[in-house]
């Protein structure tokens, strides 16, 4: 992250040093986004004009997760303020602070022609954060301004930036059956100034965190997400759940909260059934700037130099001469993914307490619009992450994965998240 200071403030209703979260079960009507493609979500619009009574746990919040075109995140559907816009955010377990594009913005460009840019002056529900509140602080490098509104600004290891406002609004929640829950007064940053850097466009991002700014603190200390695949536009089963409704099920691992990330430990590597002779100490965290992360935000995964050059090595042994390897900083070869790397071994990683991550081709490799399939996974050291490992989000396709905070346990079950379907 950097400091920065934000725009000229917006100017608060009234201030929101005190505020509670509220959730809210409705019927309602909803503007619509007709235009939206049925292939990014099977249906004609974003939000559905109108929707039943839903009845769920209390704080038990449900959103549809959607892949991005390009297949480098998933998006969760949901709207904000009043009247609700519709946004596309990425969701993000390696962030806490959740943000939209807000109007003004500068080098604002939204994923979608159907998911416009937040004007907080057109809700009735928006409230400015004062500099007193403790959410300005330094977990967003916040900053007062001249009329002590607080200001954040946040920048990501793609080098994305955001820069604006802290306030608290109001967040609708688009579930799978097209039913609405209503979160109030959920701290959010309202971005008036953004770069993209290398990230996908987007409405802003859910931070999934666990400190006292992001929702999951707020709303409950389990949550889930169902994955499918990233590149398939037309599964609509993907699924979010904040709350006691969470799926905690399949094989569990032990999770630590440091610095801001969920920290688990991997303890070896396997192709097919050949143990990489890796050293498990690589992967031990001793600061925050080392050990291994699971983040949902981070499209590919990123081992420490000797854990990758030890895979590398044997992901070519394994392809020899079956397919033209290409010289260039990360192993691509010319070829088809589900046709010339049909049969190729499943690449495990297994973690303590006897939990598995297993990624099979459509995990392990990326089909590159040239022709070329690549490794999906990168050298911390030379992305700028330190010696941090990092399992992104392709490594966790057709994952349900579940984040217990009472427990200090993460759930891994390999499955398809249509039979998870109520």
């Amino acid at each position: 992250m950097r400091r920065g200071v934000g725009p000229a403030s917006l100017r608060p209703r009234n201030d929101a040093a005190n505020f509670g979260t509220q959730i809210e079960c409705r019927a309602t009507t909803m503007i619509t986004a007709s235009t939206i493609t049925t292939k990014l979500v099977h249906r004609d619009s974003v939000l559905p004009q109108s929707r039943p009574i839903v009845s769920f746990p209390d704080d038990d919040i449900r959103g549809s997760v959607i892949p991005e075109y390009r297949g480098s995140t998933f998006f969760v559907n949901l709207s904000i303020g009043d009247p609700p816009v519709p946004q596309l955010l990425t969701m993000d377990t390696g962030s806490s602070l959740t943000w939209v594009h807000c109007q003004p913005c500068s080098e604002c460009y939204p994923p979608t022609r159907t998911t416009p840019i937040f004007d907080p002056l057109k809700s009735s529900t928006y409230n400015d954060i004062s500099c007193y509140v403790n959410y300005c602080d330094s977990n967003i490098n916040g900053i007062c301004d001249s009329t002590d509104q607080c200001n954040y600004s946040i920048k990501y290891a793609d080098r994305t930036t955001s820069v604006g406002d802290l306030g608290t609004e109001k967040l609708s929640f688009v579930t799978s059956t097209d039913d609405l829950i209503d979160v109030s007064n959920v701290v959010f940053g309202c971005g008036h100034k953004y770069n993209a850097g290398n990230g996908a466009l987007t409405n802003g991002v859910l931070g999934l965190g666990f400190q006292k700014i992001s929702l999951v603190s707020k709303l409950s200390s389990k949550f889930s997400y169902c994955l499918g695949d990233i590149g398939d536009h037309h599964y609509i089963y993907n699924q979010l759940i904040l709350g006691d409704g969470a799926i905690i099920e399949g094989d569990s691992t032990p999770l630590e909260l440091y610095d801001g990330h969920y920290y688990i430990t991997l303890e070896s590597i396997r192709v097919g059934e050949t143990l990489l002779g890796i050293d498990p100490n690589i992967f031990k965290r001793t600061s925050s700037t080392d050990g291994v992360v699971i983040d949902s935000g981070a499209t590919l995964m990123y081992l420490r130099r000797a854990a990758y050059e030890q895979l590398k090595s044997e992901i070519q042994n394994l392809i020899g001469g079956l397919l033209p390897q290409i010289n260039g900083q990360d192993l691509c070869y010319l070829g088809i993914l589900n046709k010339d790397l049909k049969g190729f071994p499943v690449v495990t990683l297994n973690l303590a307490g006897g939990a598995d991550l297993v990624l099979d081709i459509t995990s392990m490799f990326r089909q590159q619009r040239n022709g070329l399939v690549c490794m999906a996974v990168k050298i911390s050291e030379d992305n700028g992450i330190g010696t941090m490992s990092i399992i992104g989000v392709m490594a966790q396709q057709n994952y349900n994965v579940a984040y217990d905070l009472t427990t200090m346990k993460l759930y891994l079950q390999r499955i398809d998240c249509e039979l998870l379907q109520n």
